[in-house]
């Protein structure tokens, strides 16, 4: 396998297919304990006309927060004191997402990124894309591209206000499975706040908000589940249209591809999803929904291109209307041994590896700080580097680890 190349898929790979929807939970019951009461106080020697105050209140509320946020919330609260009242409802509030400098609720989060996120339509595919520009930039997957130009090249966008306008392709970067497309004829579109994702940790709330089956502006709610893992896109991607739309399932070649620093959530995403936004507590934009892997027997992981990475794509794509990739220069293998890692099987001649004396045999162990497990870690890795960069490499060498700093090529 080349450390520049898409690595091949065997019969398993990723589906985009399969979510069930999780068990119900519950509460611990608690029995309750019956207090000795002591005895009433004597009467006072007058009667004393009680006087009406406002009490204490005592409030209680329930918020239920389905998988698809949109349903919103159900609250209800009691209010008692010394005196009967009538009984009072008042809303509880919407849950909150967890961060520290910026408490929004699930409802605040998705109302102020809906705006940004968009469906994109053609003859034979959909999915999802989000606004860079004000005047019609769109971020979105390659292979949504692909799907939806299918049939003479038509795209187009429809908006959060239900407005729609032709789109045409800026430029697409099948290595990262992203490009970007132009909206004609449009202006003042509300643009997404972008993040940064290498501040992403496990566990942090996100949404994620799309057009899964064709239900546009649909928003599901999940955490980061993990983070830098290495995704396997295959050769073909497919589009399975929901009952009304017309037509069978639809099958688009796409190229096969190997990305690396993944961001994985347990957020919902179907098909159709694909090219939409990953936001977090803040409403920010920390990576953009493209592929999730499932069992068919039950639901699935899903997956996010950093958001980091999909900027600097993005920027070379509107720029130059194509991407700059790095190159290092070795072909590499899943290692066999006790020690995970990459084995170099061949070391290209005047090659980045080739100059920081990397050789057949050794056993790549990390890249930078990322462990490398699989041939396939180093490839991710690999197409996550600019031009010109320097990484560190850790290797081990007749049993002994060593290290080398390589300074990156632009691949021709």
């Amino acid at each position: 396998m080349n450390a520049n190349e898409p690595h091949e898929q065997g019969t398993g790979g990723w589906s985009q297919f399969g979510a069930t929807p999780p068990a119900a939970g519950g509460f611990p019951r608690r029995d309750t304990i019956a207090m000795e009461q002591p005895p009433p106080p004597p009467p006072p020697s007058a009667p004393v006309k009680p006087r009406l105050t406002t009490g204490q209140k005592a409030v209680a509320g329930l918020a239920l927060a389905a998988m698809a946020i949109g349903g919103g919330v159900v609250g209800a609260a009691v209010a008692t004191a010394f005196q009967p009242q009538p009984q009072q409802v008042v809303s509880a509030p919407s849950p909150k997402l967890r961060q520290a400098s910026n408490q929004l609720s699930t409802a605040e989060v998705a109302e102020r990124v809906q705006p940004s996120v968009v469906m994109i339509q053609g003859q034979t595919g959909e999915g999802s894309g989000v606004v860079l520009s004000e005047d019609g930039l769109i971020l979105t997957n390659n292979h949504v591209v692909v799907g939806a130009a299918q049939g003479g090249g038509q795209m187009t966008v429809k908006f959060s206000d239900g407005k729609t306008a032709k789109a045409t392709v800026v430029g697409t970067d099948p290595p990262t499975d992203l490009a970007v497309i132009r909206a004609q004829d449009v202006s003042g579109l509300t643009k997404a706040d972008l993040g940064d994702s290498d501040q992403l940790k496990v566990g942090d709330d996100v949404l994620a908000i799309g057009s899964p089956l064709g239900l546009d502006g649909s928003v599901t709610r999940g955490i980061i589940s993990a983070l830098n893992r290495t995704l396997n896109l295959g050769g073909e991607q497919r589009q399975q249209l929901p009952p009304g739309f017309g037509g069978e399932q639809q099958q688009s070649p796409v190229q096969g591809t190997t990305i690396g620093d993944v961001i994985q959530t347990d957020a919902a995403i179907n098909p159709g999803n694909s090219g939409g936004a990953l936001v977090n507590a803040a409403g920010q934009l920390v990576g953009i929904n493209t592929a999730i892997a499932s069992d068919a027997a039950g639901g699935g992981v899903g997956f996010a291109i950093p958001v980091n990475t999909a900027k600097q794509v993005a920027e070379q794509l509107i720029k130059n209307g194509k991407v700059s990739h790095a190159f290092l220069g070795v072909s590499v293998t899943d290692a066999t041994g006790d020690v995970p890692g990459a084995l170099i099987r061949q070391v290209t001649a005047g090659s980045p590896a080739a100059k920081a004396g990397l050789k057949e045999g050794d056993l790549i162990t990390k890249i930078g700080d990322t462990p490398v497990d699989s041939g396939d870690t180093v490839v991710g890795q690999v197409r996550g580097f600019k031009p010109g960069q320097q990484v560190k490499i850790t290797y081990m060498r007749d049993g002994q680890s060593a290290e080398a700093t390589v300074t990156l090529q632009e691949k021709k």
